[in-house]
């Protein structure tokens, strides 16, 4: 069971940046399916071992699930978010 939700900085500020509503709700959405269910997300691997991915098209969510705590690390799109 996940007890919080940390976001990033850099999280926070991509998502702020965005302008269009219908994006920002998916995005909402997005998140609370991560806080109801962590698995859901690819797992990455290599240098973002231990992160998963979900797809907001055309964007990505990164996250990362240690313990009982979900940590948002970025949202950009997807050849930015993987470098």
């Amino acid at each position: 069971m996940v007890r919080s939700v940390v976001f990033t900085s850099s999280f926070e500020r991509a998502v702020k940046k965005l302008k269009d509503a219908a994006l920002k709700e998916r995005v909402k959405r997005q998140i609370e399916e991560i806080t109801e269910r962590p698995d859901i997300g690819k797992p990455l691997r290599f240098q973002k071992k231990g992160e998963r991915t979900v797809r907001v098209p055309p964007f990505r969510i990164i996250y990362a699930l240690e313990g009982d705590t979900i940590y948002l690390l970025d949202f950009d799109k997807r050849n930015k978010v993987y470098r």
